[in-house]
């Protein structure tokens, strides 16, 4: 259980935070980023499902899987806020290769209904459907810097933390790239893609704009 008796602590004044090892890292650390863009997409995931309440484009499946990868969200965000040791005393909160898989399957349910694509979207549509193209930029920024966190501390546990830092739990940075692919699926499904009442739009190449040829769908 989380308990938040009090939301400001004064503990990141001066420039710098804990991580959930309890060692110190600088707000500008690229471990720090990641975490924090992963937290900025699941912000943009809930006002997707937000949108919906009005809107209603999202089908019951849709809104139930985005209700998992919220939580699922902060599972990632601890897991890249904990760098890998060997031999942990307790058993971390780590990305799981089930909770891949899933978006794997999902991707697979949701896409299979949809048309195939012969050209790029312009990012858009209804309201539910331009926020989910939203959330999937912010979910791809977040993989971009927890690779950059990679990169800085590798993906390998450390033996010993006192002395070398932890790595990046390489499966979480996975979920994010599937995750991203989603949620476009998702974003298509929300804009009707080949439906007669479709809000989708794809991209027209300059030499098709010029020609004054409109495509729509």
């Amino acid at each position: 259980m989380v308990i938040l008796s009090k939301i400001y602590t004064r503990t990141g004044d001066h420039g710098s935070t804990r991580l959930v090892d309890n060692s110190v890292a600088a707000k500008s650390d690229p471990r720090v980023e990641a975490y924090g863009l992963v937290d900025q997409a699941n912000a943009s995931i809930g006002l997707a499902i937000a949108l919906d309440t009005t809107t209603t484009s999202l089908s019951s499946d849709a809104r139930h899987a985005l209700s998992i990868i919220q939580n699922e969200l902060f599972d990632v965000g601890a897991d890249l806020a904990n760098p890998l040791i060997a031999n942990p005393k307790w058993e971390p909160l780590r990305t799981v290769q089930d909770s891949v898989d899933r978006l794997e399957r999902w991707c697979d349910e949701f896409g299979d209904a949809l048309p195939t694509l012969r050209s790029f979207i312009l990012p858009g549509g209804n309201p539910v459907g331009a926020q989910l193209h939203v959330c999937r930029t912010a979910v791809r920024t977040a993989e971009r810097a927890a690779w950059r966190a990679a990169e800085t501390y590798g993906t390998e546990a450390s033996p010993d933390p006192t002395t070398t830092p932890g790595g990046v739990n390489e499966l979480a940075i996975t979920y994010l790239n599937r995750l991203s692919d989603l949620l476009f699926i998702l974003s298509r499904a929300a804009n009707k893609a080949g439906e007669d009442s479709s809000d989708e739009v794809l991209w027209v190449p300059g030499g098709e704009r010029n020609t004054g040829t409109k495509k729509t769908k």
